[in-house]
């Protein structure tokens, strides 16, 4: 079997080629037919790396077939005995370690490009623990630390844009096609194209949402969209994890437009997601505050965007937007009948990996919840109607409030304890505040300005050696009036803040604690 004894793992190495013998390997080949579907989910499966092989790592994913993934989970017994649990999943489709970029495209971002010319809105995700390889499939290949954008899925859409753009089907449209590269860092939107500016979202009176101020700029080629993302690219927010020097910790959203010409009307959208590290989620108990709201902000959204995708499928359930900003900026991607999303969940195949990879698998299969069977036996599983039903029975059976936050919490009690709804409470409560704290900070700013110009304009009137002095003071007391409201205004706000500061460190400090007690019980 050509096992490595020096392996310390190559026990489990063993039982998983004595696994992957026993069944028979049908990979998704080009050949294969591409389905048509509103929700797409599928998974891929990245190559060993070099540094995974210097520690000897070994390979826990088996990809079966073209549409099923399996995790051979490494087990002890109470006696040390050394076992596998293998976890079978399902999905549209699932790529192996053999499967390109472009092979990736055909089957998950290219169906979409027909959509936005159909006046539709079109999103594709790509989602996973840092180093899983969700930037090499939506930016393209690296070589060293240049990425090459030709070969990313950004790139591919992009052309593809323009090819349907000529075709005899759409040209008399004439729609204008444009692009914007935004980032979503910790709640707050960040524009890529134009030095990393900070953008306000907002909802307009049609409840549409709009981020104010948001860089887009008119393509005709797809070398322009090239430069575009490389620009983007390098702009991105990056920082320091175990898993990846350079990860990051920000989702980045690629949106290409097309609009109808003079009434500069959406015709459709194509929004492409590369999603921060999953892993990330998890980091809410750190002793770092910007930290801890990085993780709680990507946690959310995660959760959300999850639940919008579902609800596409499910007519009439209510849609948790509001819940992140992330779905909150991608709102009419998640409604309408011709909006349709894809997602990629990448896995690392390494054995150190194996938690991230369930926890990414998981996640994914509760998007599109597809029956898998076994592929060593043939077993009875409930039908994808009979799982449908469940969920259906659940939403509406859920006392749900008027809150979003409160929504997620309901539809996923298992990934969303009650002290990580307060913490998220807490954190958005945080956020809000410090948007009105800076809001009336520039406000205090803009009118000392004003305040010295006036109280100057005043004062100069009582040069005059028979100035009104009942003027003057009325004058003069309504200006101190204005300027002590303003000031008093912004001394409780930043009260507030600094009181909601102390409760998200408190609120921090109390969920570290019941960590710990139940991890030493």
């Amino acid at each position: 079997m050509n096992l490595d004894p020096g392996n310390p793992n190559w026990e489990f190495l063993a039982m998983i080629r004595e696994y992957q013998h026993s069944i028979e390997f049908r990979p998704l080949r080009e050949t294969d037919a591409v389905e048509d579907h509103q929700i797409t989910v599928c998974v891929r499966k990245r190559p060993l790396n070099k540094k995974e092989h210097a520690r000897k790592e070994i390979d826990v994913i088996s990809v079966p077939s073209k549409d099923q993934m399996v995790v051979h989970e490494p087990k002890a017994k109470v006696d040390l005995t050394k076992y596998l649990e293998n976890q079978i999943f399902r999905f549209d489709y699932a790529f192996d370690e053999t499967c390109n970029n472009e092979i990736v495209y055909k089957y998950t971002a290219k169906p979409l490009v027909q959509t936005i010319f159909e006046g539709g809105m079109a999103t594709c995700f790509a989602y996973g623990q840092t180093g899983s390889g969700k930037t090499h499939t939506m930016g393209g290949d690296f070589n060293g630390k240049t990425q090459d954008c030709k070969k990313g899925i950004y790139a591919m859409v992009a052309k593809d844009v323009f090819k349907c753009l000529k075709l005899a089907k759409y040209r008399p449209l004439n729609l204008v096609i444009s692009a914007s590269f935004f980032e979503i860092y910790s709640g707050k939107v960040f524009d890529l194209l134009a030095d990393k500016e900070k953008l306000r979202v907002l909802e307009d009176g049609k409840q549409q949402v709009q981020i104010v101020g948001l860089t887009e700029k008119v393509v005709e080629t797809c070398d322009e969209v090239l430069k575009l993302i490389q620009h983007g690219n390098s702009a991105r927010t990056s920082g320091q994890t175990s898993a990846n020097s350079n990860s990051s910790r920000s989702h980045a959203v690629f949106q290409i437009i097309a609009r109808i010409p003079g009434t500069h009307k959406v015709h459709g959208k194509f929004s492409l997601i590369d999603l921060a590290g999953n892993e990330r989620g998890a980091d809410t108990s750190s002793a770092n505050r910007q930290t801890r709201m990085e993780g709680a902000e990507i946690n959310k959204s995660l959760l959300a965007l999850k639940e919008c995708i579902r609800a596409l499928s499910r007519k009439g359930t209510h849609l948790p937007f509001r819940a992140s900003k992330l779905t909150q900026v991608l709102r009419d991607s998640f409604i309408g009948e011709k909006s349709k999303t894809c997602m990629i969940a990448m896995i690392s195949p390494g054995m150190s990996s194996c938690e991230h990879s369930l926890n990414t698998l998981r996640y994914a299969d509760r998007v599109k919840e597809l029956a898998a069977t076994d592929p060593t036996e043939i077993k009875a599983s409930p039908t994808d109607d009979e799982r449908g039903l469940k969920i259906e029975e659940h939403a509406n059976n859920s006392v749900l409030s008027d809150s979003d936050l409160a929504q997620l919490r309901s539809l996923n009690e298992g990934e969303l304890s009650q002290d990580l709804y307060t913490f998220h409470e807490a954190v958005s409560a945080l956020q809000m505040l410090e948007e009105e704290v800076l809001d009336t900070h520039k406000l205090v700013m803009d009118n000392a300005t004003k305040f010295l110009n006036d109280a100057h304009s005043v004062f100069s009137a009582t040069h005059e050696v028979d100035y009104d002095q009942e003027a003057y003071a009325q004058k003069w007391e309504q200006l101190l009036i204005q300027q002590r409201d303003t000031l008093n205004n912004a001394l409780d706000q930043v009260s507030q803040f600094r009181g909601q500061l102390l409760q998200e460190e408190q609120i921090s400090q109390k969920m570290t604690r019941t960590r710990n007690i139940t991890r030493y019980n």
